[in-house]
């Protein structure tokens, strides 16, 4: 049974939609939640759901090995589902093409520091673009730049808005991101 760490710091919507998913499953679960936001509402989603979950700040994340420890130990693959801040190059170090992020846009667009949310969204209606998406990656050095493992793409409208946008992308990371997690589990056994 492989062992999921999820990373993030926000509503946490994502997450728990990672972790409903993996309940049933025989090959890996959901055992952690990490978060860098003392007020994200990931945590009150993870007592509901009976999942751990802890606080962890910028030191132990980035100068110490704090972070790092705990995910040897109890981390087989990291996912990062609305987690903002960069990942530090010693735990990309420890876990080669073992850390996926989802992006909610068509990457190589509208990534980078900065990109995530509402931001992207307004950047997608502002260049009046048709079709937007999301992108499944793992996660290297740089924002938004790992190998791409998956995209799905939705079409826009001109009367779509930035918030009818989030909603289209969130039904696209809701449908895929968990499937795309288990099918790179079952591929890197």
């Amino acid at each position: 049974m492989k062992r999921i760490v999820i990373f993030a710091s926000g509503s946490g919507s994502n997450a728990e939609n990672i972790i409903k998913y993996f309940q049933t499953s025989k090959d890996a679960e959901v055992t952690h939640v990490l978060s860098n936001n003392k007020h994200a509402k990931v945590f009150d989603r993870c007592e509901h759901l009976n999942i751990e979950a802890s606080l962890f700040d910028k030191e132990s994340f980035t100068k110490e090995d704090t972070v790092l420890n705990f995910l040897q130990v109890e981390a087989d693959i990291i996912v990062l589902a609305g987690f903002l801040r960069k990942i530090p190059s010693k735990i990309i170090e420890a876990f080669p093409n073992k850390i996926i992020n989802i992006h909610p846009a068509l990457l190589p667009k509208y990534g980078g520091k900065g990109m995530y949310g509402m931001n992207v969204h307004k950047a997608v209606k502002n260049n009046n673009d048709t079709e937007t998406g999301i992108t499944i990656h793992y996660v290297n050095e740089n924002y938004d730049e790992g190998t791409i493992i998956f995209q799905a793409k939705t079409t826009l409208n001109s009367e779509d808005t930035p918030e009818s946008i989030a909603k289209k992308v969130q039904l696209l990371e809701y449908k895929h991101f968990p499937r795309v997690i288990e099918t790179v589990i079952l591929k890197n056994g």
